[in-house]
C-alpha cells in the first residue's frame, strides 16, 4: 500500500502550512493511500489530527515515502536528517535572517538555523517540491538533485469569500469615501511596512489627502511594529493607519471587499498567498516585483521595480483613475486564479509523490 506521511513543526488552524498539510493528507488518503501528519507540536483544535513526531519509528513501514513542510527550524529536520525512507521537501521558504538583524535576535538566530536545515536537507532528498520557480532555485542551488514547481494548496472556495456585512459597514464608516489602501502579511521586517506607510504619505499629498491604510496580520516582530507604527505618527499619519489582526474568514473578506487598492512592497515572498485572496475579492493590485510576487502576480496587477513612495503612490493613482485599467486587472486576476485551483494542485502532488512511492516500493 501507497504510504505518504507528512512531517512540520507546528499544525496550526488558520494558518497557511497547516491548511496545506491537511489538505494533502485528505488528498493522499482519497487516492486510498496511507497518510498520518507527525509534528512537533499542534495546537489544541487540532491535536486529534497530528501525532508526535517521535512515535514515527514505531509506525514505519518499508516503502513509506517522507514528505517534510519546511518553513522554519525545527528538530523534526534533524529527526528526518538521520532516517533512511525517501524524502520530499515542500519548500515554502526560509525568510534571509539579514532582514531580522538588528531587530529580533532570537528570529535572526532561528532562521540561520533553518536555512543551514534547508542546506542539510536538500541533497538528501529524493525530490524538492517549491511553492515558486523562486523557491525552486534556491533548493537547487543547495543541492537538491530535482525540482517540480507546485503552488501551495490553497482552497479559496471554502468559504468563497463570504464578507462579514457587519464589519464592512464599521470599515466604511470610519473611512466614508476617502481611498482605503491594504496589506494582508505578518508585520515583519521582510515585508516593509515602512515603504507603504511612505507611499500613504506621498498618495495622501499628491492625490487624496484623506487616503487611508488598511494592515492585516500578525504582529510577529514588536520592535519593527512600534517602529513603523512611530514612522507613521512622525508624518502625521496615526489616525490614517489601521491595523487589524485575529479576523474570521469572513472579517478578513470585509477588510478585502473594502479596500480600493491592495498594495504589496514586500522585498521577500516565496509566493504570497494574499496575491491570491485580493484576486479573489477583485481587488486591483500594485505590487513591487520582488521575490516570488511576480510570478504569483502575472498580468494581474501592476508590478514596478521600485518602491520609492512616488512611483508608489503614481500606480495607486492610475488604478483610482482608470475604470477600465481597473477592470482589466480584476479580469485578468480572475483568470490567474484558474492556475491555482485546488483540484488542480492535489492532482499535481498526487502525482509526484505517486512516483516516489512506486520507485520506494521498487527496492523496498
Amino acid at each position: 500500500m501507497t504510504a505518504v506521511h507528512q512531517f512540520v513543526p507546528a499544525l496550526l488552524p488558520r494558518d497557511a502550512t497547516g491548511d496545506h498539510t491537511r489538505a494533502l493528507r485528505d488528498a493522499f488518503r482519497s487516492v486510498g493511500w496511507d497518510s498520518d501528519i507527525y509534528v512537533e507540536a499542534a495546537h489544541d483544535e487540532l491535536r486529534d489530527q497530528a501525532l508526535y513526531f517521535e512515535r514515527y519509528p514505531g509506525r514505519a513501514r518499508p516503502g513509506d515515502v517522507l514528505l517534510y513542510q519546511l518553513g522554519t527550524s525545527s528538530p523534526v529536520a534533524d529527526f528526518l536528517l538521520g532516517r533512511d525512507e525517501p524524502l520530499v521537501l515542500d519548500y515554502h521558504n526560509v525568510t534571509p535572517e539579514s532582514f531580522y538583524t538588528g531587530w529580533e535576535e532570537h528570529t535572526a538566530a532561528k532562521v540561520a538555523l533553518a536555512h543551514r536545515q534547508v542546506a542539510a536537507l536538500a541533497p538528501r532528498a529524493v525530490l524538492g517540491i517549491a511553492d515558486s520557480a523562486f523557491n525552486a532555485r534556491e533548493l537547487a542551488a543547495l543541492g537538491c538533485p530535482t525540482t517540480e514547481v507546485v503552488p501551495i494548496l490553497v482552497d479559496l472556495e471554502v468559504d468563497g469569500g463570504v464578507v462579514d456585512p457587519s464589519e464592512r459597514q464599521r470599515l466604511a464608516a470610519r473611512h466614508g469615501d476617502a481611498t482605503v489602501l491594504l496589506f494582508v502579511g505578518r508585520i515583519s521586517p521582510n515585508k516593509c511596512h515602512e515603504h507603504l506607510v511612505g507611499a500613504l504619505w506621498v498618495y495622501r499629498r499628491l492625490y487624496d489627502p484623506r487616503a487611508r491604510l488598511h494592515l492585516v496580520g500578525p504582529s510577529v516582530t514588536p520592535d519593527y511594529v512600534a517602529a513603523v507604527l512611530a514612522f507613521a505618527a512622525e508624518l502625521g499619519l496615526a489616525d490614517a493607519v489601521h491595523h487589524g489582526e485575529g479576523l474570521t474568514a469572513a472579517e478578513l473578506a470585509a477588510w478585502y471587499d473594502d479596500a480600493d487598492v491592495f498594495v504589496c512592497l514586500s522585498r521577500h515572498e516565496g509566493f504570497c498567498i494574499p496575491l491570491l485572496e485580493a484576486m479573489r475579492a477583485g481587488t486591483p493590485i500594485v505590487a513591487l516585483d520582488a521575490g516570488a510576487v511576480g510570478e504569483t502576480l502575472a498580468d494581474a496587477g501592476l508590478l514596478l521595480r521600485t518602491a520609492r513612495p512616488a512611483t508608489v503612490a503614481a500606480a495607486i493613482d492610475r488604478i483610482r483613475r482608470d475604470p477600465e485599467l481597473t477592470g482589466r486587472l480584476v479580469a485578468a486576476g480572475h483568470r490567474r486564479l484558474d492556475d491555482f485551483a485546488a483540484p488542480g494542485i492535489r492532482r499535481r502532488f498526487v502525482e509526484a509523490l505517486g512516483r516516489v512511492s512506486d520507485r520506494a516500493r521498487e527496492v523496498a
